[in-house]
C-alpha cells in the first residue's frame, strides 16, 4: 500500500512523525518493536540509541501503567535499523481511538512496514511455564471494540479491512525457525483481548477456552487492527506471566506479579528478537 497523499493525511500522525524524524538521523528503519509490560529491557541492546519521550511527541499517549516507560528509541539492533517503543496506551486507561491510531500511523509515515508487538499474557494451558513465550497466530476481540469504529479515513485504508492473515505467516515462520535453532520453545496460540483493567473471572476464562483462545491479555489487538488497516505486516510475541484466573487455586493475580515474571522472559525475548531481526525485515 502506498502512503497517503500529504493533503489526505490526518494531522495527528503527521505531527507525530515530524517530531520523531530528527531522532532517526540517517537511519531508515523498516521495522518497529513495541515493548509491553516489563519487557522494556530489550531497549538496552539498541546500539547508537537516540531516545525521545512520548510526552514530546504530539498525539502519543503517556501511559499511566507501571512497566511502560513511554519512550521511543531509534538505533541499530542486530545490525538492523529499528524503532523501539517502550510502552503503549491501553483502552482501559480511558484513551480514545486516536491514541491507538496515531503512533501506528506515524510509524507508517516514517517508512516502517513491519511491526513486532510484545505483551505480557496469561495462559490457558496448565503446562505453560511462567516466563515462556508464545507466538500469536490469531485473536479473539473479546472486548468488543475496534479503533476503526466511526468515520473511515480512506487515505489510510478501506472501510472493511480483512484480518484473515493479520499475524503475518512469513514473519511467524522466521520467529519459529530462529527459536528452534536457539532451543527456545515457541508454540503458536490465539490471543484473547480482554478490556481490563480488572482481571478476568474464572467463568470468563472457561468461556474463552471453549472459544479456542490460548492466552489472554489487555492490549495488542487494537494495534494489530490499526496496523493491518494501513498495510503494516505484524507479528506478536506474548510473554507468559501467569496461568489465567481460576486455573490455579493458590495464584493471586496482580500487575506486580506480571511485571516480575515478564522480566524472566526478557533474556529469551532478547535472544530471539536479535537473532531473528535481520530475517524479519526480509521476510
Amino acid at each position: 500500500m502506498s502512503l497517503p497523499a500529504p493533503a489526505d493525511r490526518s494531522a495527528a500522525p503527521q505531527r507525530a512523525a515530524d517530531a520523531i524524524r530528527p531522532v532517526l538521523g540517517d537511519a531508515r528503519p523498516k521495522i518497529a518493536i513495541v515493548l509491553g509490560s516489563g519487557l522494556g529491557d530489550l531497549a538496552a541492546a539498541l546500539e547508537d540509541a537516540r531516545t525521545l519521550s512520548y510526552a514530546d511527541v504530539p498525539g502519543f499517549p503517556v501511559s499511566s501503567v507501571a512497566g511502560h516507560a513511554g519512550k521511543i528509541s531509534a538505533g541499530k539492533l542486530a545490525g538492523v535499523d529499528a524503532l523501539l517503543l517502550q510502552g503503549r496506551a491501553h483502552v482501559y486507561e480511558g484513551v480514545d481511538a486516536d491514541a491507538i491510531k496515531t503512533p501506528i500511523r506515524a510509524l507508517k509515515l516514517l517508512g516502517v512496514d513491519r511491526l513486532l508487538l510484545t505483551n505480557a499474557a496469561g495462559s490457558f494451558h496448565p503446562s505453560s511455564d511462567e516466563g515462556s513465550l508464545v507466538s500469536i497466530c490469531d485473536h479473539i476481540a473479546w472486548a468488543g471494540w475496534s479503533p476503526l469504529a466511526g468515520p473511515n479515513d480512506d487515505a489510510w485504508g478501506p472501510r472493511f479491512v480483512a484480518l484473515t492473515d493479520a499475524y503475518d505467516p512469513a514473519m511467524r515462520a522466521e520467529l519459529a525457525a530462529h527459536a528452534g535453532r536457539l532451543g527456545i520453545a515457541l508454540p503458536e496460540g490465539v490471543y484473547a483481548w480482554y478490556l481490563g483493567p480488572n482481571f478476568e473471572t474464572p467463568a470468563e476464562i472457561r468461556a474463552l477456552r471453549a472459544l479456542g483462545a490460548d492466552v489472554v491479555g489487555m492490549s495488542t489487538v487494537p494495534e494489530v487492527i490499526v496496523a493491518r488497516h494501513c498495510g503494516l505486516r505484524v507479528a506478536v510475541l506474548s510473554a507468559i506471566t501467569n496461568l489465567a484466573a481460576g486455573m490455579r487455586k493458590d495464584q493471586h493475580l496482580s500487575h506486580d506479579h506480571t511485571q516480575r515474571v515478564a522480566k524472566l522472559c526478557a533474556t529469551n525475548l532478547r535472544r530471539l528478537v536479535t537473532a531473528a531481526l535481520p530475517d524479519l525485515v526480509r521476510a
